[in-house]
């Protein structure tokens, strides 16, 4: 039997391991004996991760702005000076990534015991205005932050309507385009979650397609430049058919032409003035 390798493998390994293995059990088996050795490994542990080398003292972090950095400060899951095995980075990651101006961080223990947080803040790029209040988006129309009113950031363009914030790529587009009426611009509206509205000042608007907004927009804006367009008394530029855009006159426009025509003339409302009724 002894010339056989699986005997001997069993005699000279699998029986020392199985002593061993039950002497083991037998010592563990007295609750007293285990408590006890989970007392010393503990302190061991704790021993290990209170050395001074692995101490996080101190936090820095750059890129972030006054609020990012106390929030992510409040984030930290113990007090400083504290170990470094008490802080779980890959979980604070997640948490700080949970925050809508956060794009993307960096962190890292660095030697001398400092925690090192780089922060890349989305950057604001638009005002989306919908019934539930008014908040900031970046480019991607992820949001960054909520405000209370547009004066807050009066320097971002502005959407409106349900679904403009999936559409925000488009609405950068279109208001980079509008070019020389940019000024006049007050915002850009959803309609139906399908097309925009672009609105002026004066109660002028420009009614986008579903598709080709920008080149219909682009259109609208060289016969504004051609033509003065929109200086004329127009309150509607309605592209929704290209090939066929319809033009909304406003009452001046229209009494004068109704007066070439010998026709009554209209009250601001749209309806006949009264004294033009009889005759």
């Amino acid at each position: 039997m002894w010339l056989k390798p699986l005997y001997r493998r069993v005699v000279r390994i699998g029986g020392p391991a199985f002593l061993i293995a039950m002497t083991a059990g037998i010592w563990l088996s007295d609750e007293d004996r285990r408590a006890a050795l989970n007392t010393s490994f503990t302190a061991l542990l704790d021993k290990v991760q209170s050395r001074e080398e692995f101490q996080v003292r101190m936090m820095t972090v750059e890129g972030a702005s006054p609020v990012v950095d106390k929030a992510l400060r409040a984030m930290l899951p113990v007090d400083l000076p504290a170990s470094s095995f008490d802080i779980d980075l890959p979980a604070l990651r997640l948490q700080i990534m949970q925050l809508d101006a956060v794009e993307s961080i960096d962190l890292r223990v660095k030697p001398g015991g400092v925690l090192a947080a780089v922060v890349t803040e989305r950057q604001p790029a638009i005002l989306w205005r919908h019934a539930r209040g008014i908040e900031i988006l970046d480019k991607s129309g992820h949001r960054v932050a909520s405000v209370t009113s547009r004066e807050v950031r009066p320097n971002l363009p502005l959407i409106t309507g349900e679904g403009a914030d999936l559409e925000v790529e488009e609405a950068l587009k279109l208001f980079d385009a509008a070019g020389p009426i940019l000024p006049r611009v007050r915002g850009l509206v959803r309609k139906g979650e399908r097309r925009w509205d672009l609105v002026l000042d004066h109660g002028q608007k420009i009614m986008l397609p579903e598709t080709g907004a920008l080149i219909a927009l682009e259109a609208a804006v060289a016969l504004d430049r051609a033509q003065d367009l929109m200086g004329r008394d127009v309150t509607v530029v309605d592209l929704r058919n290209p090939s066929r855009p319809v033009l909304r006159l406003g009452i001046d426009a229209r009494n004068t032409i109704r007066a070439a025509r010998h026709m009554p003339l209209l009250a601001p409302d749209g309806t006949i003035l009264e004294e033009q009724k009889g005759g």
